[in-house]
Formats: structure tokens, C-alpha cells, sequence
């Protein structure tokens, strides 16, 4: 094909898009620089626009969707573009942003759309672990595409886009169900942020973006105390809690519509960030619960960032329905994250922590309780009616016994929290396997 078109025509025949404005949005002002910016099919201007730019001084890769061109379209073009930045983010180190919004495969390449989807699922998985991948979802995101969203390790929507695999079906009396919006992907775990619309999340991903570590060769080791002035007393529980252990203000919560008994965040000690989980928010744990705390851990152990876990549950939620469910999948797989993350861990029992609760959390580096804590191998209710007697429940035997390593004044969270990262600041950990043959 012939190229008779000067620079001035090309560059008047790329759009000047919401894509291209997400992107200039999202990065530095000016910062941004776009790659193949003349890359097409069959001549035509590519339905992706994808490029490098800042995040506050950081190098973060990214791509946009483009819907006025062909609805987003994906084709072999679109599908070079976005392989070409993830293969670029994982040579430089540094994250990857990608904003989804199009209305599909372009039909016009038949059979050879189902390869170009494939490539991209390919190159989001073979940098998986090595740089984190952020999806932001700003418009239709349905099939394929939603798969490949699906796969980042975290996921940003605006309340009025669609994220689903399948069309939305119908109920018994023949009208639609919103199985497809956001608010679902939220409340099903695949949507991590919801936010009210597209300009809302390309701000989130930038504030999510700086956060995060450039990739997992970076040390998440942290040598400092939290700067917060809030008074840590028993009557915190839950978010206010998490919101006490760190730096003020610097929570970035994950997963809030998914297992809503369990609270994860990301938050900053000193210029350094952590992944804060706690437990107080609901009496016992379901399986959305061990589900959410597993893969929010285990994303935090991929790039070495601290895990800090403050328990307070009476266990894990008993019954029929939740045993033939399989809730005991997630319970395992949640003990299992938990164990074979080579990360910092540090945890504080802040309330109760009883059965099989305390022991799928007992793997942490450091462990302590506060004062008032309730350690014990069942309810204490259950101890009446099982052996007759009312079961110690005292922190104090736990640590006698060697279960934690110390029993503090609630006033002393943070202090003790910084102590306890400073001892641990040199982990290190080898092994010769790949990984553990995790619980799905």
C-alpha cells in the first residue's frame, strides 16, 4: 500500500479521542509520548492509542481503548499496540495502565479477531507478577475483552460502564438483568475500585498508580513509623482501625462491594507502602471474605509489599449452605496464601480470634495481641457445650506458649508495628519451586 499523505495529513487523521484525553489526563502534564501513532489496518487509524508518560516522576506505560473509531474495535493493529506497551513495561520495570472501553472484536477479520484477543491474554499473562497491571474500565468491556481485564491485578470502573462475558440473560418472567454493570462486577469481586464516572477513575489510577511498586524486583522492606496523630483505643474497629496503623489520610481500599465482613487496603508508612487487611467489620468470615483477603495478599506478596493484618472474628461462617458452596476451598486457600507469601507479615490480634480463624493467619513473621484480646481453639459458648468448661481465652497463655510474640497496650499498635517491620527489614527468602499448587 502506497503512503502518499504528508506528517500534517497523518496527524490530522488520528482523533483527537477520550482516549487520548484519558491518557493525557492520566499521566504529568506533558509527560505523555505515544507509540505507533500511525499503526493501522488495512490503512485505516487504529482503534487503540497506547504510549509512556509520569506518574509523579514514574515511568508507567498505558493504553486507551478508542470507541469513536469503529467502537474500539480490537483487530490485529489494536492487538500489536497494546502487546508492543505490555512488552515495553516489562523490559523498562515499570506498571501498566490499561483503559478499556469498545464494543468488541472487529467482525471484519472473522476468525483471526479470536488470535489477536489471544495475543493480548498471552502478553497480560507472561508479565503477570513482574510489573503490576492496572485495568480501568470506562465504557462496554464484555467477552474477551472482560477476561483480559479480569487478569490485572486490579480493577477500576466507573458506575456507568459494563463489565460482563456473557450478555446480560433473562429472568423467569422474560425481563433483562443487569448482570453486566459495574455494580455487580463489584459486588462478584472482579470490579476492586467502583467510581462515579470515567473522569473519577482515570484520577483513582493515578492515585492507585503512584502507590504501587514499579515491578517485583523492588524492596518493600520499610524502616520507619507511620505519621498519624489518631488515638488507637479497643473501640477501633475495622476501616477506622486500618486508618490508625498508617499514614493518615493514605488508605486506597480494594474489594469494598466483595466480602464485606473483611476490609483491604493499600496505605503508606513513610514513603513506602503496605497492604493493610482487617477483620473487625462483621462477626465471622464467608467465603467472599477468605476469597478477597487471598488474592489481595498474594498480590502484595507478588511485589514484596508488608502485609499488616489486624484479626478480630469469631471464625469462619458455618453453614449448610456455605459447606456445599465449597467455603471450605477458600478458607485453605486463604491458609495457604498466607503461609507460602514470602513477604514481611506482621499481625496484631485487636479482638478475637478463635479456631480455625487464628490458625489460617498464624504464619506471620510477627505476631501480637492487645491486652483485651480473646485467643482460644473455639468460642468460648462452644466450650461450655462441648467440654463443659469455659475455655481460656487469655493472650497472655498465648504468649506463654509461644503463639505470639507479645501482648501490647492498644496505644502502642503503631509503635510496636514499626518496631516490628524494623526486625524484619532484611527477609529474605529462597525457595526452589515455582510456586504452591494454590486452592481454586
Amino acid at each position: 500500500m502506497a503512503f502518499t499523505k504528508s506528517l500534517a495529513e497523518m496527524e490530522q487523521s488520528v482523533p483527537d479521542s477520550d482516549a487520548r484525553k484519558r491518557l493525557s489526563a492520566f499521566f504529568d502534564e506533558g509527560s505523555f509520548t505515544e507509540l505507533d501513532k500511525f499503526l493501522s489496518a488495512d490503512g485505516e487509524v487504529s482503534s487503540v492509542a497506547a504510549g509512556c508518560g509520569a506518574v509523579l516522576g514514574m515511568t508507567v506505560y498505558a493504553f486507551a481503548q478508542d470507541v469513536s473509531v469503529k467502537g474500539g474495535a480490537v483487530n490485529k493493529s489494536a492487538a500489536l499496540k497494546i502487546k508492543r506497551v505490555y512488552e515495553l513495561a516489562a523490559k523498562n520495570g515499570s506498571p501498566i495502565v490499561g483503559f478499556f472501553d469498545s464494543k468488541g472484536g472487529d467482525i471484519n477479520e472473522g476468525m483471526a479477531v479470536l488470535g489477536d484477543y489471544g495475543d493480548i491474554m498471552k502478553a497480560s499473562a507472561k508479565i503477570s507478577g513482574v510489573v503490576p497491571q492496572v485495568a480501568v474500565v470506562t465504557g462496554v468491556c464484555a467477552g474477551c475483552a472482560a477476561m483480559i481485564a479480569s487478569m490485572a491485578d486490579i480493577v477500576i470502573a466507573s458506575e456507568n460502564s459494563e463489565l460482563f462475558l456473557t450478555a446480560p440473560f433473562n429472568n423467569a418472567d422474560g425481563k433483562l438483568v443487569g448482570a453486566g454493570s459495574a455494580e455487580n462486577a463489584a459486588k462478584a469481586g472482579v470490579v476492586q475500585i467502583l467510581v462515579k464516572n470515567a473522569d473519577a477513575a482515570v484520577t483513582k489510577a493515578r492515585e492507585l498508580t503512584a502507590i504501587l511498586p514499579d515491578n517485583n524486583l523492588g524492596v518493600g522492606f520499610i524502616d520507619g513509623a507511620p505519621d498519624n496523630d489518631t488515638a488507637i483505643t479497643t473501640s477501633l474497629k475495622g476501616v477506622e482501625l486500618a486508618a490508625a496503623v498508617v499514614q493518615k489520610g493514605t488508605l486506597v481500599e480494594l474489594g469494598e462491594k466483595f466480602g464485606t465482613a473483611a476490609f483491604t487496603a493499600l496505605g503508606s508508612i513513610g514513603s513506602d507502602t503496605v497492604a493493610v487487611v482487617s477483620t473487625g467489620k462483621a462477626a465471622k468470615l464467608t467465603s467472599a471474605d477468605c476469597s478477597k483477603i487471598a488474592r489481595f495478599v498474594q498480590f502484595a506478596d507478588l511485589f514484596s509489599i508488608p502485609v499488616v493484618t489486624l484479626i478480630d472474628t469469631e471464625g469462619f461462617e458455618g453453614s449448610s449452605e456455605a459447606e456445599l458452596s465449597g467455603s471450605v476451598r477458600d478458607c485453605a486457600r486463604l491458609a495457604q496464601v498466607y503461609a507460602t507469601a514470602t513477604t514481611v507479615k506482621i499481625n496484631f490480634v485487636t479482638g478475637k480470634a478463635f479456631g480455625a480463624a487464628f490458625a489460617a493467619f498464624d504464619s506471620a513473621d510477627m505476631s501480637y495481641a492487645w491486652e483485651n484480646a480473646q485467643i482460644a481453639p473455639m468460642a468460648p459458648e462452644a466450650g461450655k457445650v462441648f467440654m463443659g468448661e469455659e475455655l481460656t481465652t487469655n493472650p497472655f497463655e498465648a504468649a506463654s506458649l509461644g503463639m505470639i510474640d507479645g501482648v501490647i497496650d492498644p496505644a502502642d499498635t503503631r509503635e510496636t508495628l514499626s518496631a516490628a517491620l524494623g526486625m524484619c527489614v532484611s527477609k529474605n527468602v529462597n525457595t526452589q519451586r515455582k510456586h504452591a499448587n494454590f486452592v481454586f
